[in-house]
């Protein structure tokens, strides 16, 4: 049975994506509100073009190397997010995150400088990937996270956008204080 059977399984789609819509919103509304909302998406949608891509640029007090290995470590990425991470650390490894919520492949790994992923929630429809990429650039005495989603469905950007900033980009810098 594979991830998506098994999620199935344990809720319908409706209910997953329902669930992780109210969580994201929740999260970013409480981020906001405590005045931590540092990290905005570089485009912003225009009524006649909706964002299909997401930009992001964080700097961070840990070497490039440490962010590479704590997102393709399982046990780390586990302990950051606080959810369950399987996480095969090789280009072409499969990954399934948060439990199986976030599903997907590594495309390229360069060690300490840049993951390119094919990435996708669980509630997408089977076959449908975005491509994610972190790069990590040495700036002054810390590293420059730069992260781009590109690729995903017209009207997932405000969803995805709450999602990076409560489950990757807030606890990266809680797990690197």
């Amino acid at each position: 049975m594979n991830d998506e059977q098994n999620l199935a399984g344990a809720v319908t789609r409706r209910q997953a994506v329902a669930g992780i819509a109210i969580a994201f919103a929740s999260m970013a509304a409480g981020s906001r509100a405590r005045g931590q909302d540092q990290q905005q998406p570089a485009r912003e949608a225009t009524a006649a073009r909706p964002r299909t891509s997401l930009h992001y640029e964080v700097d961070y007090k840990a070497a490039g190397q440490r962010i590479y290995e704590l997102l393709l470590d399982p046990k780390q990425f586990a302990s950051m997010t606080g959810r369950p991470a399987e996480i095969d650390a090789s280009n072409g490894g499969a990954f399934s995150l948060f439990g199986g919520l976030i599903l997907g492949r590594n495309i390229e790994l360069v060690p300490a400088r840049r993951i390119v992923q094919a990435w996708r929630p669980g509630s997408w429809e089977p076959g449908v990937y975005s491509i994610v990429k972190f790069e990590f650039r040495d700036h002054d005495s810390q590293t420059r996270l730069v992260l781009d989603h590109t690729g995903f469905p017209e009207g997932d950007a405000d969803g995805l956008d709450s999602g990076w900033k409560g489950h990757y980009l807030d606890p990266l810098t809680k797990f690197l204080a």
